[in-house]
């Protein structure tokens, strides 16, 4: 019975592990992303659609602001991926990703296209599905916060 338990929480530790790297990794790539012009470009019906990004987008331009994002986002990565040797930083980057992710899940509200016409509420548009992924995304910050905090606590 102990082997279970000790093999459960083994898969578990990894599990955790691949996580924190995977949404580290996104996050960071995504952020260095923000600085090309295809991605400011991808990002205008998202942040136009938006109230609050609307106006940070008057008083910057377009391309300010993702740039504005992309160290944002870098520097969330970073944060997140810094657990082994900082994990209260840690974990203030997994919530600044929370934040991050419940934003980006704002713009299924305000975003025109986000859903197939006709086709009734439930039924998403590419652009849809591409922002519901972050429902997973948010699951896996609340989790790497959980696990930064238990970190810092044990220290």
């Amino acid at each position: 019975m102990g082997t279970r338990h000790a093999s459960a929480d083994d898969l578990a530790s990894v599990g955790f592990s691949v996580l924190r790297s995977a949404l580290a990794t996104n996050i960071l790539w995504i952020g260095a992303l923000k600085f090309k012009q295809y991605e400011v470009e991808n990002d205008e019906p998202l942040v136009t659609s938006s109230p609050l990004f609307s106006r940070v987008r008057e008083k910057l331009g377009a391309q300010k602001l993702n740039r504005l994002i992309g160290v944002t986002e870098i520097t969330v990565g970073s944060l997140i991926a810094a657990k082994p040797l900082a994990p209260r930083a840690s974990a203030i980057g997994s919530f600044g990703a929370v934040g991050m992710f419940l934003t980006t899940l704002s713009f299924l509200a305000t975003t025109p296209g986000t859903r197939q016409e006709g086709q009734g509420m439930l039924s998403l548009s590419q652009l849809g599905q591409f922002l519901l992924k972050d429902t997973v995304l948010l699951g896996a910050a609340l989790l790497t916060a959980a696990e930064s905090l238990r970190a810092a606590r044990s220290r």
